[in-house]
């Protein structure tokens, strides 16, 4: 399977956007397109990720204005530092229901991503830049593999990916555009919590984003001067349990993984109490990781919703909100004290900020990146990364999408590393209190 094609095919070339928003997304479209532009490559911005392609019926085409739009240089004029998205985003997936290699030979299975082919080949595109999270870096590549399986006399699309999502927890690639512009957003938000806290003799239970993987927590919580962070990748055995469910689409039992809810509590209140009754400091803010929520015991968990990915909807959960409760009533059981704890979520503010410099500069040189791999090296399914002083490489789609399953490995914070080990350094310090 080879991932070189012809640099002269290329006359027109899709930009799309999928999944949530970033900071920098607009640095990473114009710098592309741009790029493709000055070498007289027609370009393209899907609007609205995939959701247009999805619904292209030969008979009707797609429309400009409604599923996509001509960039030029006017349209991208001073947007390479704005905030937002100038071609929209979704969450539709095309690439549902492919599960397996023998998927793609299954033409029931494959038929969405046969419209998004045949709706790209019908306004004559002849690359495709994909800009997304882990779920549209699948997707990618379940485009790129299944244009193999049709016949050899029809046209293959080369297919780039940009990696996005303000969670980091990406692999091939150190840092995402948009991480940092984050944490600095969520940062200035656990600041001016803190100062709330400290007037109102309060604690704020931050729920971060994060659905994963504790970075976004991690970084806020380092830059805040949170005083105690937690994350997926904290849930060691001894605060892990099971119960039995019934999946509500096979209807039989199955044993799901759960965080005990006591434990965690306790730990959360222990932070409290040392800050009280060590340090003298009737306040705080602790930064939760919202991933936390697809541990909680389905009594406490509630209904919930997926996304087209099959992802728990974590931010309706609550976590914060839910464990806000239980804290404050833990806190008056240990100590014979009322302390008022608020529950509050963070994150959905910073997705579409104005970028930072670095974020600017990372996009910019992600974007210059995906031009480079198609119209320079003929690259196809590869991922545009970068390391060291921002140079470019080149993540083959197979390095980060499992051929058999199809499905992506989530980076995790490691708890050996440096990063894991400063939280613990900066956050307070915690000793065991005997009713704990």
């Amino acid at each position: 399977m080879s991932n070189a094609v012809s640099k002269s095919s290329i006359k027109k070339v899709a930009i799309l956007f999928s999944g949530g928003p970033a900071p920098a997304a607009n640095a990473v479209i114009s710098t592309a397109a741009s790029s493709f532009i000055k070498a007289g490559i027609e370009v393209f911005g899907m609007k609205h990720g995939y959701a247009g392609l999805v619904r292209f019926k030969p008979e009707e085409g797609l429309k400009e204005g409604r599923d996509y739009i001509r960039l030029n240089s006017e349209k991208l004029r001073r947007t390479r530092c704005t905030g937002g998205i100038m071609i929209g985003t979704a969450r539709e997936n095309p690439g549902k229901g492919v599960d397996t290699p023998a998927d793609l030979h299954d033409t029931t299975k494959t038929a969405k991503l046969r419209t998004v082919y045949d709706g790209l080949r019908s306004l004559g595109i002849d690359a495709l830049v994909s800009i997304g999270g882990d779920d549209t870096l699948r997707t990618a590549y379940k485009i790129k593999v299944f244009q193999d399986t049709l016949p050899a006399d029809l046209p293959r699309i080369p297919v780039v990916h940009v990696p996005k999502t303000i969670d980091n927890d990406y692999n091939g690639i150190d840092f995402t555009f948009g991480f940092f512009t984050a944490v600095e957003q969520m940062a200035g938000e656990i600041r001016n919590l803190l100062a709330d806290a400290e007037a109102g003799r309060a604690y704020f239970i931050v729920e971060s984003m994060g659905r994963s993987a504790g970075w976004l927590a991690y970084g806020a919580a380092i830059a805040s001067e949170a005083s105690l962070v937690m994350s997926i990748e904290d849930l060691d055995e001894s605060l892990l349990t099971t119960e039995q469910v019934k999946n509500p689409k096979t209807g039989e039992m199955e044993t799901r993984t759960i965080m005990i809810v006591d434990k965690v509590v306790k730990k959360l209140v222990a932070t409290m109490r040392y800050r009280e009754e060590v340090e003298g400091k009737e306040f705080g803010v602790l930064v939760l990781a919202e991933g936390l929520a697809e541990k909680l015991p389905m009594d406490l968990l509630g209904e919930v919703e997926y996304d087209p990915f099959g992802h728990i909807a974590v931010a309706g959960a609550d976590l914060g909100k839910k464990l806000s409760k239980l804290v404050a009533k833990e806190f008056e059981a240990q100590t014979k004290r009322k302390r008022k704890v608020n529950g509050v979520q963070l994150g959905y503010e910073t997705r579409c900020a104005r970028p930072i410099g670095f974020d600017v500069i990372l996009g910019s040189q992600l974007g210059v990146g995906a031009y480079r791999a198609l119209a320079e090296d003929g690259k196809t399914g590869v991922m545009v990364s970068v390391s060291g002083q921002f140079d470019l490489h080149y993540v083959p789609f197979t390095d980060l999408v499992d051929e058999a399953s199809l499905k992506t490995i989530v980076r995790f914070i490691k708890k050996d590393s440096d990063f894991y080990k400063l939280a613990r350094f900066l956050e307070t310090n915690v000793i065991d209190h005997k009713d704990q």
